[in-house]
């Protein structure tokens, strides 16, 4: 990924997107009003961040992108594996219970909040259409992001080789331990792979590579340009929040993707 300066923000954006046409990014954790834990530039609005600090953060990135806030869509996200398609009407609008946006209509800025979990970006330049999915452990082991291609080809009448997928800054295998029901469902996802384990220990926790899973998925459904970011966020966690690394008391980095 190469970083954009914004002001006291920065924004990551992916080499193999467009820089025109395109509007998209994840959003380092500097450059905002909120203090302490939510330092400083907190989107999550149900972590317990003051919401004026918020509200002024989502409104500096808003300015930042040369978007009003009207033209934003968002959701109210539950690591689940819901897709929902973004309409004209949907300007504004936060869907409940959704993990992953997509849509075709210039104008409509897609956001979603993350602080580990893995944020997949997606365009196909051959129509024009962009989508933004949620991938912590759960969404992954539900497919999530295998559902969002698939819901753009089906949309947009495209092919899975004419997409191109970003994988973002999001808590990597050096950091991400979990338990042996994790593991367990890992190795049964058709996906599956030893190279994604590694670790192990006697009590059965292991470390497990989220972002190598997601393009495994990925790759899986016929998805073949596919960005990883290599950037582990409890590593950094000076530039990018981590629920994991900050013991749950953190807040939120925004990933946003909009059509000009």
């Amino acid at each position: 990924m190469k970083a954009v300066q914004e002001g006291a923000m920065l924004r990551y954006c992916f080499e193999s997107f467009p820089s025109q046409g395109v509007i998209h990014g994840v959003y380092a954790r500097r450059g905002g009003a909120s203090r302490g834990p939510f330092a400083s530039l907190n989107v999550g609005s149900t972590v317990g961040d003051d919401p004026a600090h918020v509200q002024a953060n989502q409104q500096a990135i808003h300015r930042a992108l040369g978007v009003s806030a009207e033209s934003v869509v968002t959701a109210r996200q539950v690591h689940g594996d819901r897709v929902a398609l973004a309409s004209p009407q949907d300007k504004g609008k936060v869907f409940p219970e959704t993990d992953a946006l997509i849509t075709n209509v210039p104008g409509l800025t897609l956001m979603l909040r993350f602080a580990d979990c893995v944020p997949v970006f997606f365009y196909v330049p051959q129509r024009h259409a962009v989508g933004l999915a949620h991938a912590g452990w759960q969404g992954t082991l539900k497919g999530v992001a295998a559902k969002a291609a698939q819901a753009m080809c089906a949309a947009y009448g495209c092919q899975a080789d004419d997409l191109y997928a970003g994988l973002g800054p999001a808590i990597g295998p050096c950091c991400f331990q979990v338990g042996p029901e994790v593991l367990d469902a890992v190795r049964a996802a058709s996906w599956g792979r030893d190279e994604l384990i590694s670790c192990s220990q006697a009590d059965g926790k292991a470390h497990l590579d989220l972002w190598r899973a997601n393009a495994l998925q990925l790759r899986e459904v016929g998805v073949q340009h596919i960005e990883v970011a290599g950037l582990c966020t409890c590593c950094h966690r000076h530039e990018f929040f981590s629920h994991r690394g900050e013991h749950g008391h953190t807040g939120r980095f925004a990933a946003v993707i909009g059509l000009s």
